[in-house]
């Protein structure tokens, strides 16, 4: 298993870094830094600007993105067989995932400094850009490194959790979890459900079927690595998950196939879950 881990000096990057050796036992672990010097990126631009010492400023950057990542490393368990590191003068959203997707990574992990929506919109993170671009799994990770004993999997339908459960299966946990295999049945609280024709027969019908398909994930997913319940809840699925999620030490969600329009102008449910959970969040792509 290959993961790229964004850093910088922030104390939820070094939690995010801790996490990702309490969560797995990775192969290779690439360490990356981007420097952003903003319009100073260009020796070009530091010149119209009549920036003194614009060479010290910049290599006093790099030299502090390599403290860095060097720091990050010595957070991880020593039983990790490779762990590499990267700074260089770039974006830092987009070093993240351009590193990833050239040493063809399993997973990116980033710290989140929890920004709400609108602080996002006008001004954006690095978690969010990296969430919204990745084309891989990745785990957002919120607040202090822990153990993850107890580990909520929220599913949509039968190809969704076939997704999930491959790459749970391909990716094993460092340790054995309890997994709650959680899928929600959507209400239409805009209508009246009395008034909708048909609409309790819709909802016995798809309860049956998702219960169904937790019982299946459920078998499929059980043995030494698992420890598996179900649930079925009814509700606004952003909603109901991150109320369900109370408790857990990890939250996993299915991304699904969005353009990316779709995505920047509807937003999508694990967007809102990685917004809104209280732990944090594995969108599996």
């Amino acid at each position: 298993m290959k993961i790229v881990a964004g850093i910088d000096w922030s104390d939820e990057a070094f939690a995010a870094v801790k996490q990702l050796g309490l969560l797995y036992k990775p192969d290779e672990v690439l360490l990356v830094h981007g420097v952003d010097l903003g319009m100073f990126q260009s020796p070009l631009m530091a010149g119209v600007a009549n920036l003194q010492g614009y060479d010290e400023f910049r290599a006093s950057l790099i030299e502090a993105g390599r403290q860095a990542v060097e720091r990050g490393r010595t957070v991880l368990p020593a039983d990790i067989p490779s762990v590499t590191t990267k700074s260089e003068p770039h974006h830092a959203a987009s070093f993240i995932l351009d590193s990833a997707e050239a040493s063809a990574a399993d997973l990116i992990v980033v710290g989140t400094h929890d920004h709400s929506r609108l602080a996002e919109f006008f001004v954006g993170s690095v978690s969010h850009h990296v969430l919204l671009h990745s084309r891989i799994p990745t785990l957002i990770v919120k607040g202090n490194a822990k153990p993850v004993a107890r580990v909520l999997l929220a599913i949509e339908g039968r190809d969704d959790a076939a997704r999930v459960q491959s790459w749970l299966t391909a990716h094993p946990f460092r340790n054995p979890v309890a997994l709650t295999l959680l899928s929600i049945v959507p209400s239409l609280t805009m209508v009246e459900p009395d008034i909708m024709a048909g609409y309790h027969a819709w909802a016995e019908e798809h309860t049956l079927q998702t219960e169904r398909i937790l019982a299946e994930t459920a078998r499929a997913l059980g043995g030494p690595q698992f420890t598996v319940t179900t649930q079925v809840r009814s509700g606004d699925p952003v909603t109901a998950i991150c109320e369900a999620a109370g408790g857990y030490d990890l939250l996993i969600a299915g991304s699904h196939s969005r353009t990316r329009v779709d995505r920047f102008l509807l937003g999508s449910v694990s967007h809102g879950i990685v917004h809104k959970a209280g732990c944090s969040v594995l969108v599996i792509r």
